[in-house]
């Protein structure tokens, strides 16, 4: 089966899970979605977009709730007689990147914060036609952690040994499968003795505190409590990966090509709310945490402790800068890998980036705007 066909079942999958389910406002979303507008006339538009429960998604956590900056930005001075009208957001909640893109493709979302590597995925397999990446959400914030009683000092002992990673094929199953291959490494399924299994990032520290795994690769907050609460420690922070200044996307806002097509006023009003809710949260770290939290508990049901999400966010930028060459060497990694194109084949994505709104926004506020 190709990857188009592969995308195409995912779809018809997803579809049916929504037809079942109906959790939600109709979504496929792990948690019941908690925003909502009033009074919604003929005149309004929707906007169905999807984040993860991850400290690296901390605007659509924070703004996205009910009531929050997100709704309120893209319904301020509306009127029935403005181009947008009255926006309604719907959010859905996932827990990895494939996910999100498979939704994506069934049109079951619009838009979504989603990792690159998903985002590449999801671009190639509908050659280009299906998605736009329209503005970074943050940069770093990944980091393989290992068990300290995993008798792992150097490299050289990652042999034999386990690890996780959250699903296959996303950010960080990328990033953990290339730095095994750099340093001389093999998988179990490519002929070597190195385990990765695919695990939810809650069920990982599950995993890492029953010592069923020797360590993984993984976004804040979640690195910082395998540190804190699973007797874990840092092997490799990401950032010291990506030279010269430790930049590196791990999160971007993508959205379908015919929902900008034909709500471009939508996605400004989302944009202009994502830019100013990254500022927001660069300059009140302290009131962002607490937030965070709220909402983290509405989602989940459960908080995390503030001081391992002050640990977590030292290691984590908030931006709406996309990080461009960051993608592309993404993309190559993922080639090296096997998981993007034919061998001589590396892919192209010329066409993955439409900043032009972005740009747009960035300028008006006098900000520098993304080449």
């Amino acid at each position: 089966m190709n990857t188009k066909s592969k995308f195409l079942l995912s779809a018809v999958i997803i579809i049916a899970v929504i037809i079942s389910s109906k959790i939600g406002n109709g979504g496929i979303s792990l948690f019941p979605s908690t925003t909502t507008t009033n009074d919604i006339n003929s005149q309004s538009k929707t906007l169905k977009i999807g984040y993860f429960p991850n400290l690296n998604h901390a605007q659509a956590v924070i703004g996205l709730q009910q009531g929050g900056d997100f709704q309120k930005m893209l319904n301020a001075n509306n009127n029935n007689n403005t181009a947008a009208g009255v926006i309604k957001i719907e959010p859905y909640i996932f827990t990895a990147g494939p996910s999100a893109i498979e939704a994506l493709y069934a049109g079951q979302i619009d838009a979504s914060y989603v990792g690159p590597n998903p985002a590449i995925n999801g671009y190639l397999a509908s050659h280009g036609q299906e998605l736009r990446i329209v503005s970074g959400a943050t940069s770093g914030g990944a980091s393989f952690v290992i068990r300290n009683d995993a008798k792992i000092n150097s490299v050289k002992d990652l042999g034999g040994k386990k690890f996780a990673s959250p699903q296959l094929g996303n950010t960080q199953d990328v990033a953990l499968r290339k730095y095994l291959q750099d340093n001389g490494f093999k998988t179990i399924e490519n002929g070597g003795n190195i385990t990765i299994i695919p695990a939810a990032n809650a069920d990982i520290l599950t995993l890492f505190l029953k010592k069923e795994i020797d360590g993984a690769w993984v976004p804040e907050p979640w690195a910082t409590r395998l540190v804190k609460e699973a007797n874990g420690k840092i092997f490799v922070d990401e950032r010291n990966l990506w030279p010269p200044d430790g930049k590196f996307v791990t999160a971007n806002i993508i959205v379908r090509t015919d929902y900008l097509k034909n709500n471009p006023d939508v996605i400004k009003k989302l944009l202009a709310a994502h830019v100013r809710e990254t500022q927001w949260i660069n300059g009140h770290k302290e009131q962002a945490i607490h937030i965070f939290n709220e909402a983290l508990k509405k989602i989940a049901g459960k908080t995390i402790a503030e001081d391992e999400l002050r640990d977590a966010l030292s290691r984590l930028e908030f931006t709406y800068d996309p990080i461009k060459e960051s993608l592309f060497k993404m993309a190559d990694n993922a080639y090296d890998l096997g998981f993007l194109g034919k061998v001589g084949n590396r892919p192209n994505l010329s066409g993955i980036y439409d900043l032009t709104i972005l740009n747009d926004i960035l300028g008006k506020k006098q900000l520098h705007t993304i080449k």
